[in-house]
């Protein structure tokens, strides 16, 4: 399965906020052997917003939106939505009653707009929050507050599967480029992905679809590489 992660607002693009909804959903889906290919962050702009979710959904099997639901001026997600996908926003009477039976207000606590979703949406209800969440056609719209949005990504967690990838770590005490020829020798040994990230070390991530493999192929850097001292 692959998929493209969107997340919404002007926060993030000037940095306000870090954007740790898209390392969180990246983690996630990459745990259910979910292809995550592209992560995309745009403005609260409706025409924005509707031309990455309409070109991601054009080329993906699914595509993750979060931030931007709400009733206040810049809660612009849901009419971007559902203008890439040709739907009007109109309220949604279950998104609503189960606020009013379950989340504990009245539909006057409500403001204007906090229930409107694109046309024939199902709604993705909002546990530790107020503004629902949907799914339409295959775009997945979660809220941008982290608590919520990892809340009702586990509602839909389920719907995300793929093949899954085992991961092993090789920490090397060598400056990254000192690493080239070994790493080149492993890919020509095994059939695994080296990603190399250096720090105060070096940590090699090995990953691959045969667990025996990738644990092989740690075994054999690890005895090629200098470990970090204890």
């Amino acid at each position: 399965m692959r998929v493209a992660v969107v997340t919404v607002g002007d926060e993030l693009l000037s940095g306000d906020t870090a954007n740790t909804n898209a390392t969180w959903l990246c983690r996630r889906l990459t745990e259910r052997g979910v292809e995550v290919e592209r992560v995309l962050t745009v403005p609260d702009d409706v025409g924005d917003i509707a031309q990455v979710v309409n070109e991601s959904l054009a080329a993906y099997d699914a595509v993750v939106v979060t931030g931007g639901l709400g009733p206040t001026h810049d809660d612009l997600t849901m009419e971007g939505v559902a203008a890439a996908v040709g739907r009007e926003v109109e309220a949604n009477p279950e998104a609503e009653a189960w606020l009013t039976e379950h989340g504990g207000y009245s539909a006057s606590d409500l403001a204007p707009g906090t229930t409107h979703l694109p046309a024939g949406a199902r709604v993705l209800h909002n546990e530790a929050g107020v503004a629902p969440g949907c799914v339409v056609e295959s775009v997945y719209v979660l809220p941008g507050v982290p608590e919520e949005m990892e809340a009702m990504f586990e509602q839909v967690a389920p719907e995300f599967s793929g093949t899954i990838r085992h991961v092993e770590v090789v920490d090397a005490d060598e400056a990254e480029s000192a690493l080239v020829e070994r790493f080149a020798e492993l890919r020509e040994r095994f059939d695994v992905q080296v990603g190399s990230y250096p720090g105060e070390t070096v940590s090699v991530k090995l990953s691959g679809v045969d667990e025996s493999e990738v644990r092989e192929a740690a075994g054999w850097l690890r005895d090629r590489v200098e470990a970090p001292e204890e």
